[in-house]
């Protein structure tokens, strides 16, 4: 049976992957001048002057009408790939979207803290008078629980959490994210929303952005600006933060990390509908038919022919009939591939999934995916993932975000929980070496698991040994312990991943 090799039918798929960069469909700012001088908003004077600018760029009206898109009209940018295709990509491949969900919920989704600035800390260094310092710590206290309050309601919809999230998604999927900023009449900030990134494009001048949804269209200033609205009524815009990867291919919109992994996703796209294909077709195998004592008339020829070039091309697991000449021709079928068709490209898919993880760098364990891999590769992988991936995008996001932050306050400022590779009782040893050796106090711990400073107040206090640990620590010091010094410092696994089994002991020699 002839068939569409996967090969073509992935070079098929991945040049609709590459057709997004210039597709126009599905992308809202790709209309005509009629309709863009019908959207609801636009500032008269800016009407206007686009008028009087596409006059000079087009010979006759008609041309005018026909050609001129919203993104001229606007004045926007055009992206390097159609975002909605890019947004849709998401919800099309699973392993593309279990890379972007680890990747949001490890970086923005573990929590966030307020931490003293250094000015804050430099100020708190300074105070000789423990009542002065006192009053600080209390007032620093308040100034977090009305930064808690104020963030809850500048969102009605969403809670911040929730927006950090959908920006997230959106930037992983998209390679942009847009955070709008809305200020009162006295320039204070009440709101921090997220605006879906298909709808919003860039000035070409860098003025701004532009939303358009249906009808409507709405102007946004850079964070920060004051200048004024140049295409809308709206005296007083809101104001967008943008995120982005960067690409070398442009400096207006970013490019998500799926596609360097097209091509995988469009394999993985075509292996599903053959399979798909065969069961709907009642799993039949394909076979070879063969008549014997008879000879096909000429029509029954031409049908075949006819079957194989046209009826047969990018549709997998057809049945074909066949008019015999007379009863006592003999037919025989023969199978020309035995082996199991349930569960094609098996191999292949998986290492179409291996290259999509690639390139979004994500571990296989954070997407839940299970593999030969051993404990201590696991814990490698999820080291590499938390100091290159998620640590380095944090920083972006702080860095962002903490100038809305700052407006309000310049005692604190927005930090993102890191992913933690350290089990409890690691992390119990850690901090019993830090209050012991001065660097924490137990209130700091205490303060960090969510509880409240110790009852008999002396968790402020610095540690103080008594004497069987001031002996303890001597030892330690002067290294009197020698076997177990030496023992710490041979021993080949000093994290606890290769010991035996419990129960198997220790072989003897």
């Amino acid at each position: 049976m002839i068939e569409q090799s996967n090969d073509e039918l992935e070079e098929v798929y991945v040049s609709k992957l590459n057709f997004i960069s210039k597709s126009e469909e599905d992308d809202p700012f790709n209309i005509g001048l009629d309709d863009v001088r019908a959207l609801k908003g636009l500032n008269r004077n800016f009407i206007r002057a686009a008028d009087r600018t596409v006059q000079k760029k087009v010979k006759t009206k008609r041309i005018e009408k026909e050609q001129v898109l919203g993104y001229s009209y606007l004045e926007c940018v055009t992206p390097t790939y159609n975002m909605d295709y890019l947004a849709k990509l998401y919800d099309i491949s699973s392993a593309h979207r279990s890379s972007v969900n680890a990747k949001t919920d490890n970086i923005v989704g573990l929590g966030w803290d307020w931490i003293e600035t250094y000015q804050t800390k430099s100020l708190k260094g300074k105070m000789k008078s423990s009542r002065k310092l006192e009053i600080l710590e209390q007032k620093l206290s308040d100034s977090k629980n009305l930064l808690n309050k104020w963030l809850d309601n500048v969102n009605d919809e969403c809670s911040f959490e929730e927006v950090l999230q959908k920006i997230w998604k959106d930037y992983e999927s998209t390679g942009n994210a847009y955070v709008e900023v809305g200020r009162d009449l006295t320039g204070s900030i009440e709101y921090i929303g997220h605006i879906p990134a298909t709808t919003i494009r860039v000035r070409v001048n860098r003025d701004g952005y532009i939303q358009l949804v249906g009808e409507r269209v709405c102007y946004f200033r850079n964070f920060g600006d004051t200048n004024p609205n140049p295409v809308t009524n709206d005296a007083q815009p809101n104001e967008i933060i943008h995120f982005k990867k960067y690409t070398p291919t442009g400096n207006y919109y970013g490019v998500p990390d799926i596609i360097s992994a097209k091509a995988a996703l469009a394999g993985n796209e075509f292996a599903s509908r053959y399979n798909l294909d065969y069961f709907e077709n009642k799993a039949i195998p394909r076979f070879v038919i063969m008549a014997k004592g008879g000879r096909l008339s000429q029509s029954s020829i031409a049908q075949l022919v006819e079957f194989f070039e046209t009826g047969l091309r990018g549709k997998h697991h057809r049945s074909i009939y066949i008019p015999l000449p007379d009863k006592d021709t003999e037919i025989e079928f023969q199978a020309i591939e035995a082996s199991t068709q349930d569960s094609s490209f098996n191999e292949y898919r998986k290492s179409n999934n291996d290259e999509i993880f690639m390139a979004h760098r994500t571990p296989k364990s954070r997407v839940g995916l299970l593999d030969s891999t051993g404990l201590a590769a696991a814990r490698d992988a999820d080291k590499v993932f938390k100091e290159s991936v998620c640590r380095p995008e944090q920083r972006i996001i702080e860095k962002k975000i903490n100038k809305i932050f700052h407006e309000k306050t310049d005692m604190f400022e927005f930090k993102l929980s890191e992913l933690s590779l350290t089990d409890e009782d690691a992390q119990s040893q850690i901090d019993e070496r830090r209050v012991r050796m001065g660097i924490d106090v137990a209130d700091e711990i205490r303060a960090r698991d969510g509880k409240p400073p110790r009852p008999d107040g002396k968790g402020g206090e610095p540690w103080q040994a008594n004497s069987q640990q001031a002996a303890e620590q001597r030892a330690q010091a002067s290294a009197n312990r020698t076997r177990d010094a030496d023992r710490s410092a041979n021993s080949p696994d000093k994290s606890g991943e290769g010991r035996a089994t419990q129960g198997e002991g220790r072989q003897q020699a």
